[in-house]
């Protein structure tokens, strides 16, 4: 079996909202965007072991070993004060998982599950280990039914997208603005990759669902909405659509100024899409 190791933030073993049926989902750290709106933002940085968490924590969960952080999950009350003590903002409570780590996580939890998710943070960063992965439970007769999907936020270049929808059965991208500039803002980097793979996704049939998160003042106005119609369909009208509504749970720095996205703007949003022939729009079930 693969060598290959994950840098994991967070495990769930059970999700019924990162795709269909009940899943496990993996989050990995580390993202190559750097979202103002992201509600995960300890899984953007990745730990440069300066030491400075180690203080913070109270139940010695951290110490420095051979230059490197280690994190004892056993000791660890998840207070996260060692996150609100990085410097960069990034979570040194990750741990390494192996493949046959994942594996028997899923073994140990298959009759309540659909599949997997890998989420992050930006899942395709680690993108060798995603891949061996979903290949390595592809190859597996006991994991038979069992779908791999991802969440991500699309930057990943052509082809090694190619190499990965190998063994994936669906994605769920976020597409955060269609003006460029304003995704830039958004995310600091171009929308033109999130674009192309969307495209990527949907002629090869593994376009789960397509996400976008309504922000007052910043995307919930008729520009980007128009041009988000516009886009789906370019694709085809049959695409899912999944609005987000903007919150402030998890959120820091300036996006907390921000007014948070009303249940009524979601609606209105979601009908205008209907409106427009796009029938498969889903909303939020809860709005924090």
């Amino acid at each position: 079996m693969s060598s290959a190791r994950a840098t994991v933030s967070k495990i769930l073993t059970y999700s019924c909202v990162d795709g269909p049926g009940n899943r496990l989902v993996v989050f990995l750290q580390g993202c190559n965007f750097n979202c103002s709106a992201c509600h995960n933002p300890h899984t953007i940085g990745v730990c440069n072991h300066c030491g400075d968490c180690i203080p913070a924590c109270h139940a010695a969960a951290l110490s420095l070993e051979d230059g490197e952080i280690s994190f004892d999950p056993v000791a660890c009350d998840m207070c996260d004060a060692c996150i609100e003590a990085c410097p960069i903002g990034a979570n040194p409570m990750v741990r390494q998982y192996s493949i046959a780590n994942i594996l028997d996580l899923i073994r140990k939890h298959r009759p309540f599950l659909s599949g997997i998710t890998v989420s992050g943070g930006e899942p395709t960063q680690q993108l060798k280990f995603i891949s061996e992965l979903f290949q390595a439970i592809k190859s597996e007769q006991e994991f038979s039914g069992f779908s791999c999907f991802v969440d991500s936020n699309g930057h990943l270049g052509a082809a090694n997208w190619e190499k990965l929808l190998r063994f994936t059965d669906g994605v769920m991208l976020d597409i955060k603005g269609f003006d460029d500039s304003l995704h830039e803002e958004l995310t600091g980097k171009s929308n033109e990759r999130s674009l192309h793979a969307a495209r990527i996704l949907y002629a090869a049939g593994k376009l789960y669902e397509l996400r976008f998160l309504l922000i007052p003042g910043k995307t919930d106005n008729d520009a980007e909405l128009n041009r988000l119609i516009e886009f789906v369909e370019s694709l085809g009208k049959d695409v899912r659509i999944k609005l987000n509504a903007f919150q402030h749970h998890g959120v820091k720095g300036k996006a907390l100024d921000w007014e948070k996205m009303p249940q009524a703007g979601v609606e209105m949003a979601a009908e205008r899409l209907r409106a427009a022939g796009i029938q498969n729009v889903v909303t939020p079930s809860v709005y924090i």
